[in-house]
Order: C-alpha cells, then sequence, then structure tokens
C-alpha cells in the first residue's frame, strides 16, 4: 500500500442535539450502498475557516441555520487502501468535529445541494444511534462519547408580589425550557447589575409594571440539562433569589415584552397554587414558605 497515491483531507462536522436526539445526514450511494449515517459537515474549501465550513455544511445538508461553538475535538483517522473518485488511495482524514445548535423553531432538515455526498437529513434518537438501531460510521459514536453539554450556570432574580390572597405570577412561553408552568416574573442578572435593579428591571419587561424591591425572602437553586431558547442544549445551574416587592395598588400587568420566554402574566390565587390546579415551578412555593 505504500506505492499508493497519498490523500489528505481536512473536514469539519458538527455534534447537534435536541433533547434525547441528534442531526445526522445519510450518505448517498456514490459514497456507499449501504444505509449509513454521518454527522452533518464537510471538507474545508482552501483558506475556508473550519467554523464557517460547518456552517456552510450544515445548511447545504440538512437545510438549517446552526450556531458552533468556540473549541473542537480533532479525530485522526489514517485509511490506506481506500477509494476515492475512481482509484485506491492512502487516506488521511482529519475531521475537526464542534459542538452545534439549531433554533427550536427550525423546520424539518432537508438536503439543500444537488449531487452531494448526502441523501437525506434527520433527527434520530440518541439510543438507537449508540445501539446500532441506526447505522451510523465510528465518528459520529467517537463524538458522541466525547460530547460534553455545554455548562451554564445563571444567576437570576425574582420577585414575589403579593395582592391580599393572590400572588403575582408568569407563564413560560415554548422559548423556556419549563413550558406551560408558572414561576415568579423576574430573569437573569446582567453583569455588574445588582440583583434588586434586576428584580426592578424584569417587573417592567415581563409585566409591565413598576414597582420597590424589599428583603431577599428565598434562595432556590436548580440543576438539570436541556434544549435553551438559543437551541443549544445546556448543562443548566440556575441559582435564584427571591426578593418580597410591591406594586402599585390597581396596577394590572400585562405581558411587555414579545417573543421571550413569558407568555402570560396574572394574579393567582394562592389556593389554586395549594391545590395544584396552576402548575407552578418549585421557586414559587419556596418564596411563598
Amino acid at each position: 500500500m505504500s506505492g499508493l497515491p497519498k490523500r489528505q483531507r481536512v473536514a469539519a462536522y458538527a455534534v447537534i442535539l435536541r433533547g434525547g436526539s441528534i442531526l445526522l445526514s445519510r450518505l448517498s450511494p456514490s459514497v456507499t450502498a449501504e444505509e449509513l449515517w454521518t454527522l452533518p459537515g464537510g471538507g474545508l474549501d482552501h483558506g475556508e475557516d473550519p467554523r464557517d465550513a460547518v456552517v456552510r455544511e450544515v445548511l447545504e445538508e440538512t437545510g438549517l441555520h446552526a450556531t458552533v461553538g468556540e473549541t473542537a475535538r480533532v479525530y485522526s483517522a489514517h485509511l490506506p487502501g481506500v477509494w476515492r473518485e475512481g482509484r485506491r488511495v492512502d487516506a488521511h482524514a482529519l475531521r475537526i468535529v464542534y459542538e452545534g445548535w439549531v433554533p427550536t423553531d427550525s423546520p424539518d432538515p432537508h438536503v439543500v445541494e444537488v449531487g452531494g455526498s448526502t441523501m437525506a437529513a434527520a433527527w434520530h434518537p440518541v439510543g438507537s444511534v449508540l445501539d446500532g438501531t441506526v447505522p451510523a460510521v465510528p465518528m459520529v459514536l467517537e463524538a458522541l462519547a466525547d460530547h460534553r453539554p455545554f455548562r451554564h450556570q445563571r444567576l437570576g432574580a425574582y420577585a414575589l408580589v403579593r395582592r391580599d390572597d393572590t400572588v403575582l405570577l408568569v407563564r413560560i412561553s415554548a422559548r423556556g425550557f419549563h413550558t406551560g408552568s408558572w414561576t415568579l416574573p423576574g430573569g437573569g442578572v446582567d453583569h455588574g447589575e445588582s440583583p434588586r435593579a434586576a428584580v426592578l428591571r424584569e417587573l417592567r419587561e415581563e409585566c409591565g409594571v413598576d414597582g420597590s424591591v424589599g428583603e431577599l425572602v428565598a434562595i432556590h437553586d436548580e440543576h438539570f440539562s436541556g434544549t435553551a431558547p438559543s437551541g443549544r442544549y445546556e448543562d443548566f445551574h440556575a441559582v435564584a433569589l427571591a426578593f418580597e416587592a410591591t406594586v402599585a395598588d390597581g396596577a394590572e400587568p400585562a405581558v411587555a415584552e414579545t417573543d421571550g420566554t413569558t407568555d402570560a402574566v396574572a394574579w393567582v390565587p394562592l389556593a389554586d397554587i395549594e391545590s395544584g390546579a396552576v402548575p407552578v415551578l418549585d421557586l414559587v412555593r419556596e418564596a411563598l414558605a
């Protein structure tokens, strides 16, 4: 095999997860006669940045607009004696694999390029890939074994606003992780922002009302993995500070921001929270306690 022509190829790919599924591309018959799935991606053009190549290839192979992370893993495969372009060669493949993600409201994937190396694109359960139900190239299994979700720790500040036997709550929209559940108005503390200032800002953004902030009443934390509003799969740790707060008598809150993580606001009876008639996050119960 030492006398074969040498071919070295540098390509970039993305591991794109959503819930318990992974986005894969099926290799076309020109590459293999068998059903075989791979990560979306492909060869770098001369002078092309690998991250730009991933975005381009994901769009060509799946029709989806991807974002990729800053770091990657590099895999090397020496393939002496393989067929490339109708002849046997001594091939060396360098594969740069990034973490990637697509918007949560993306359409179903589909192949855009014509006459390329892939013929289909689809989301597949990760479990079906790992157990071999979905036949995949070794690179997919290697990348899944090495993949670690992005770790995101978030400090949030929230308002506990009572009125008679009700409490002011907002409902989490489809862009949030706990869709349909109700929670205290509030959100992430911006860099350099005081938590109390964040509470006032969030009251205006989510409820359209001004208020005043009192004492800290609860500290709550939650750790879980899931798809963030951006579409990125995250290992998420939320630390929430709940403050007593008041709004003007007669203030009627209404959702102020559009396309945010809340889609409704209401004065919710405490009895409905206690009975479970209104689903709330643990933060609400802890703050009320």
